[in-house]
């Protein structure tokens, strides 16, 4: 069902316009299914890994309240960075735990991974969970915005007023108050370490 070619857009031949460790975007010769030959442009960007914490009770998540300069906006997100070349997202995931708040999940399990502009940007985003967390020591990051545990109950409202914008929060908390709904949410092995 999902590996048909029928429908495949060809990129016959691309050439880079600009390129940091950030961003890299170009201009693709491409051929669309009708068969009809354009120009389209590529954004792609490194992965990134984030994680819904649950506090040891299970009732609140860890959070962080924030500015976002380019969209100029502020609001709720978990804790999560990109993924560093040679990295496994879901180190990634702990390693920004641990540096954004200065605590250690006790455990993590992947929920889910999406591209959030898949039609312009390529991004990979994965998402991860982890029940119980465990102070380590201070945040060593000291940009990433205010960090508290946000109860659970409160979840729902803030989605509703537009105070969790970024699409990463988004897709993990929806996805962890959609499997409380009905579900158990995976369980998560204990890290090592």
């Amino acid at each position: 069902m999902g590996n048909s070619e029928e429908g495949r857009w060809e990129v016959v031949d691309s050439r880079p316009i600009y390129s940091n460790e950030w961003i890299n975007v170009a201009m693709a010769d491409v051929v669309l299914p009708s068969g009809e030959r354009i120009t389209h442009h590529m954004v792609l960007m490194p992965a990134a890994a984030m994680t819904v914490v649950f506090n040891d009770d299970d009732d609140a998540i860890l959070m962080s309240w924030r500015h976002r300069f380019v969209a100029d906006v502020w609001n709720w997100e978990l804790p999560g960075g990109i993924v560093d070349h040679g990295e496994e997202p879901a180190e990634t995931a702990v390693r920004e735990i641990v540096e954004e708040t200065g605590f250690r999940p006790r455990n993590l399990a992947r929920l889910t991974s999406f591209e959030p502009m898949i039609g312009m940007v390529t991004s990979p985003h994965h998402v991860y969970v982890a029940h119980g967390a465990e102070r380590v020591g201070d945040p060593t990051e000291q940009d990433e915005g205010r960090f508290e545990w946000v109860p659970l109950d409160k979840v729902r409202a803030l989605i509703a007023a537009g105070e969790v914008r970024n699409a990463g929060a988004l897709v993990g908390l929806l996805y962890c108050l959609a499997i409380r709904g009905g579900q158990q949410l995976p369980e998560p092995p204990p890290l090592s370490g």
